[in-house]
């Protein structure tokens, strides 16, 4: 008996240290894949640390000679290093402005047709038609709205390149992101909510008015500063159309120009000193301004989700 408890032993030996083996190369794998993840992460922190800074390196010799000052005036002439960012900041605000209020609502009436009246047979293309307009360059929207838009608008309004001709090509470019978001954000809403209301004798309409938009607006308006985020940072479709006129105008069909519009025109040119840090200073107030509304955008959405989860 004690020879074959001992010849048991020594069969069961080997395949324990097998198994140790085996889980010790298990535990070094983990190690490894979680410090590549932690890796990564920390890449990308790192990243952004490092392009926040340099923007504020950059902007610091503007500050210094100009302080806030910057931000109201409406001087911009590099040979006698006079820079001010109101009239860029002020077409960005009205281009945005402009391309949100075209938008939003065709966006919305998109998504509903999508999710509450369209056929089976049409949700589908029409659903890969939005994708294929958001996926289409920005490039390709501002030849066409240089080439089309532009003689079209000038031969029936008097005016092509303009902050207008700018918004609506932001309004097309935006309008697939929030009617895309806005889809997914009304397939959120509990099909008991909704069979409820028709069980009472809601039409479509008011289920539409009283209880998707109610239930949905949180993640609508997640959507919308989603989209806001991406025209406001828009460059090479506006810079086509917008005119490139260094000047603030409360006539919507006289040209103006842009943050990123500005950057893009004078960077090539631009000298070390004033002229390139009033550059990056740009570059930093659009970072600002379009972290804060992509931030705020991310909360609502968060908080859709945590709702809908309830």
């Amino acid at each position: 008996m004690v020879d074959l408890a001992m010849q048991a032993t020594h069969a069961e030996t080997p395949a324990a240290d097998s198994r140790l083996k085996a889980l010790s190369r298990f535990k070094l794998s983990d190690a490894v894949f979680g410090a590549l993840a932690r890796l990564s992460a920390m890449t990308v922190l790192l990243i952004l640390s490092g392009v926040i800074l340099s923007l504020i390196i950059g902007s610091l010799p503007t500050l210094r000679a100009y302080g806030f000052s910057f931000l109201t005036s409406q001087s911009w002439n590099p040979p006698l290093e006079k820079f001010g960012a109101a009239p860029s900041i002020y077409g960005t605000l009205v281009t945005s402005a402009i391309a949100m209020l075209i938008a939003v609502p065709v966006g919305i009436g998109v998504a509903i047709f999508l999710t509450e009246l369209c056929p089976p047979a049409l949700r589908r293309p029409v659903g890969i038609a939005i994708e294929l307009l958001a996926g289409i360059p920005s490039i390709i929207y501002g030849m066409w709205g240089f080439f089309v838009l532009n003689p079209f608008l000038q031969s029936v309004l008097g005016s092509g390149l303009s902050l207008f001709t700018a918004g609506l090509v932001l309004a097309i470019m935006v309008l697939p992101f929030i009617s895309s978001i806005t889809r997914d954000v009304f397939d959120t809403v509990p099909p008991m909510l909704k069979e409820s209301a028709y069980g009472l004798g809601c039409t479509r309409w008011e289920v539409i008015k009283n209880v998707i938009i109610p239930f949905t607006r949180v993640g609508i308006i997640g959507g919308v500063m989603l989209a806001l985020g991406r025209a406001l940072g828009e460059t090479m479709a506006v810079t086509f159309v917008v005119g490139n006129a260094n000047r603030i105008s409360a006539n919507l069909l006289d040209p103006g120009t842009t943050i990123s519009a500005t950057i893009a025109n004078q960077f090539g040119e631009a000298e070390p000193g004033l002229y390139t840090s009033s550059l990056m200073t740009l570059g930093l107030l659009l970072f600002l301004v379009t972290f804060v509304v992509l931030s705020c955008a991310r909360l609502m959405l968060m908080r859709l989700e945590r709702r809908a989860g309830a």
